[in-house]
């Protein structure tokens, strides 16, 4: 692996587990055994380092995103795919992280910004109107309203004042937000598919 890919490995584990203040520049060269020139010759101070780290996780998110979309047999299904990834991802993530990011590291903020009002946003909206076509979702849903509304509710869970970190699990709470929002979505016909994957879930 080529040395500045271990560095963003690295400091992703540990933005992820930690926040992204709490992490020096030290604690990453130490945790990879490098010497902080070596960090230095490839992310010239830790904004940089943060923004490339965001940049990877990004394209991540938008392959798995493309993956569950291409995989599912319909819009429900895609949202319990999309469900699993997200609940994978969210069980080992510190909320801090988005607070981190928000206030210190403004460019890589910036950057998930738009990936969230723009990207995130049309996979919401594709997905409602594969439901409503399909019967799945009330034809009566405005898409432009509840495409935002889910966009907002997936940040939800990270403010502490609501759900401090102590108290509730970032997963749990991100779950429990997704459920509501398909449920309040769905036909009977969509239901009977909900209790199906449901079923399926609790199998597995």
């Amino acid at each position: 692996m080529e040395t500045k890919d271990r560095i963003l490995l690295k400091a992703e584990e540990l933005f992820i587990q930690f926040g992204i203040r709490s992490v020096s520049m030290d604690d990453i060269s130490n945790n990879l055994g490098m010497s902080k020139k070596t960090l230095y010759q490839n992310f010239s101070d830790k904004d940089e380092l943060v923004d490339a780290v965001v940049e990877d996780h990004i394209q991540e998110i938008k392959e798995d995103c493309k993956t569950c979309k291409n995989e599912a047999s319909d819009a429900i299904h895609e949202i319990f795919l999309t469900m699993e990834c997200v609940l994978e991802e969210f069980s080992n993530m510190n909320p801090v992280l988005l607070y981190d990011l928000e206030k210190f590291h403004f460019k890589a903020f910036k950057r998930f910004s738009n990936y969230k009002n723009k990207f995130l946003l049309q996979i919401i909206s594709e997905n409602l109107q594969w439901g409503i076509k399909d019967g799945l979702y009330r034809p009566d849903i405005d898409i432009d309203i509840m495409s935002k509304f889910r966009i907002e509710s997936m940040m939800i869970p990270f403010n502490f004042s609501l759900f401090p970190p102590g108290k509730y699990s970032l997963a749990n709470t991100s779950q429990v937000l997704i459920e509501h929002f398909i449920y309040g979505l769905v036909t009977p016909k969509g239901y009977k598919l909900i209790q199906k994957y449901n079923a399926q879930k609790q199998k597995s």
